[in-house]
């Protein structure tokens, strides 16, 4: 997700547009958690796994009133569009803001669920999967090593891979 924020912040600064992060996405939005994002601060962060940004389900969000105070925080900054990188709850969240607010609003699938539609594979997925069969590996090892046998859970949730 680091990367994709990296890569739309290039973009829009390239394009002369002021780049701002809402922090702890919808709950952020509700509660104005903006910061200004530059690109050399980004590309720092680019390596890391997750995002510097930080997530949150909101609640709130789902509700009109939430939707409400995100919709006063779209205008107390002057926003011009949204680009949204999450899963199915992320897509779902932005498209119901988008019925109320009249700027454009871009998601990009980011879950390692894997479980978007409309996208083979989604941002998160192959570096969970790796990380998955790494560690799967290694405890391989170890059950093998005392004759046992290891009952592992993954995330995964409705990605279609059973």
């Amino acid at each position: 997700m680091n990367a994709a924020l990296y890569a739309a912040a290039k973009s829009a600064t390239a394009n002369g547009i002021k780049v701002s992060g809402i922090h702890k996405g919808f709950e952020g939005l509700i509660d104005n958690q903006l910061s200004q994002l530059s690109v050399s601060q980004l590309q720092k962060t680019m390596h890391l796994g997750g995002t510097i940004l930080k997530t949150s389900r909101s609640e709130r969000f789902k509700s009109v009133e939430g939707r409400t105070l995100a919709l006063k925080t779209i205008h107390k900054n002057e926003i011009d569009g949204l680009v949204a990188i999450g899963g199915d709850g992320t897509f779902r969240g932005i498209s119901s803001l988008s019925d109320i607010c009249d700027i454009p609003c871009i998601g990009i699938p980011g879950t390692i669920d894997n479980d978007t539609v409309g996208t083979d594979y989604t941002l998160g997925f192959d570096s969970a999967v790796n990380t998955a069969m790494m560690c799967i590996d290694n405890i391989r090892d170890t059950a093998e090593s005392h004759n046992r046998m290891f009952v592992i859970e993954v995330m995964g949730r409705d990605s279609r891979f059973y």
